[in-house]
């Protein structure tokens, strides 16, 4: 019999205090100048935020060439003072730095990851090796967000993020409890096959996505499956599927994830403010949450 995971308790997570230095990373696509000067500056007046020159360099649709991103990457992975590494922003490019990327310094110096979208594939190796990380906004939306909004951000890398979710819908009624993992789908789904992918043994597994027809939500859901990634799950708690039309089919985002994910014989509760939205939730990954599906909730417990 497989022994249960270690994850079971939640992974430590190493939350911000006032005037920790924090380095902020492009290591995916390119972004908005602006609002990026304009994240840094509102970041700036709690933290002490610094980032390379070479921040702004563009290559196609990367933000610079994969030596520049992973080099500035490496950087802040090495720096003992670096308390916090967040991203500029996510789109495409973090896979591509997986393999060189040596995260040894981790276990010296624990580092508090920010992101989401593609940078679901650095919370993956992070969770590798046993930390816990911060899926939310990134600087370029924190400088193009409202003041509750940056409050909200500032609270949850402090730790005192929100602790309960409410008003979530029971695709599959029932209780769970466990870690929270994951991220984006489609992101999850490229670390299939590869020494990337989390061990989702006993997790609560957290998804979302944007610009992914029905169609193509099912093909990646069903490698999921077919992978046995989601054979051991406790439950799984659902975001913001945005841009996923129906096509002329008629058959809805929501009907696909009833019927990939219904059958599995665990809780699935969806409706979770985290994604692709304008209120983008910040949520610790690692940290224990239990679903319940009675009362519409997840409630995030002690993870450390």
């Amino acid at each position: 019999m497989k022994p249960p995971s270690p994850l079971r308790h939640g992974l430590p997570i190493p939350f911000l205090k006032p005037g920790m230095r924090v380095r902020i990373v492009a290591p995916s696509s390119p972004f908005n100048a602006a609002d990026l000067q304009r994240g840094l500056e509102l970041l700036s007046s709690r933290y002490e935020v610094s980032h390379n020159p070479s921040l702004f360099e563009r290559h196609g649709y990367l933000a610079g060439t994969d030596a520049r991103r992973l080099e500035e990457l490496q950087s802040a992975i090495d720096d003992p003072e670096v308390a916090a590494i967040i991203a500029a922003r996510g789109g495409y490019g973090a896979t591509r730095l997986l393999d060189a990327l040596d995260l040894e310094p981790l276990r010296r110096s624990p580092k508090l990851l920010v992101g989401f979208s593609d940078i679901t594939a650095l919370h993956a190796v992070w969770s590798q090796r046993g930390l816990g990380s911060l899926h939310g906004p990134m600087v370029a939306a924190v400088g193009r967000g409202t003041d509750a909004q940056l409050s909200r951000v500032i609270e949850a890398l402090e730790g005192r993020y929100a602790r309960e979710l409410t008003g979530l819908r029971a695709l599959v009624p029932g209780r769970a409890r466990g870690p929270l993992l994951g991220g984006n789908l489609a992101v999850l789904c490229s670390l299939l096959g590869t020494p990337f992918m989390p061990d989702l043994d006993g997790a609560v597994l957290l998804l979302e996505d944007v610009g992914e027809r029905p169609y193509r939500i099912d093909r990646m859901l069903t490698s999921l499956r077919q992978s046995g990634a989601l054979a051991r799950l406790a439950g799984i708690l659902l975001g913001a599927f945005t841009k996923a039309e129906a096509g002329s089919d008629g058959m809805t985002v929501e009907d696909v994830l009833l019927d990939r994910l219904g059958d599995l014989g665990i809780p699935v509760l969806s409706g979770a403010p985290v994604g692709h939205i304008d209120d983008n939730e910040p949520v610790p990954l690692g940290a224990v949450i239990e679903l319940d599906s009675a009362a519409g909730t997840a409630r995030f417990g002690a993870s450390q």
